[in-house]
């Protein structure tokens, strides 16, 4: 007997399986937006690259969109959530990324700065020149990849709390774009885990010295 019904009968149960767990993820969502008293929208937010200039993730790819936008404070900070995607490639290449984002609006300005777990191929990368900044401490140096046009401002914004801070965590690809801290994630993120985001997106900009954000305010007018 040919095979072909039974792939078919087990691309219907995984979509079924599929659909529901997605069903049962928005319903916490909603939940959990209505109690925090933010607020939910299940369309687009507009050209998000142009949004979020700094933010260089969303300039990847192409028919980019998102979806399940949560926008509210977070101890008194703007915050935006969402469910993001973008393609790559096209016809039998054509590749769906989809990335849970978190973005804590900061109140003053800040440089863009990627910060992420170290791969595999970023020795060979080093190796042939690519900019990973390297800080005092082995431990961190070894675990992250940093990457920054102003290295003064990495090393300003990661110190030896923030290094510490980013060791005992540091689960997510953090970037910092021009007035906004970003915490992303290959997949997308459940009310548990927005929660967790949000800790370690603040606990960055809670970790930012005093004296560089007087720098980045300027002058008082």
């Amino acid at each position: 007997m040919s095979p072909i019904p039974f792939i078919i009968l087990a691309l219907i149960v995984v979509g079924t399986v599929a659909w529901y767990l997605e069903k049962q993820r928005k319903e916490a969502l909603a939940a959990w937006v209505a109690e925090k008293g933010w607020r939910l929208s299940r369309g687009s937010v507009g050209d998000l690259h142009q949004q979020y200039a700094g933010l260089k993730f969303f300039d990847k790819g192409h028919s980019r969109s998102a979806k399940n936008v949560i926008s509210g404070e977070y101890k008194g900070r703007p915050i935006r959530l969402m469910d993001y995607s973008y393609v790559t490639g096209s016809g039998k290449s054509r590749t769906t990324h989809n990335v849970g984002v978190v973005i804590l609006e900061t109140a003053f300005p800040v440089i863009p700065l990627t910060i992420r777990r170290e791969r595999p191929f970023d020795k060979v990368g080093e190796f042939f020149g690519a900019d990973d900044i390297d800080f005092e401490s082995a431990e961190f140096s070894r675990k992250f990849f940093v990457k920054s046009h102003d290295r003064k401002w990495a090393y300003d914004v990661i110190h030896q709390r923030t290094m510490d801070f980013l060791l005992a965590g540091g689960a997510y690809k953090i970037a910092f774009g021009f007035q906004e801290i970003a915490v992303t994630k290959t997949g997308h993120f459940n009310p548990d885990s927005y929660e967790v985001a949000l800790a370690e997106v603040w606990g960055l900009y809670d970790l930012i010295p005093d004296y560089v954000i007087e720098q980045m305010k300027g002058p008082a007018r």
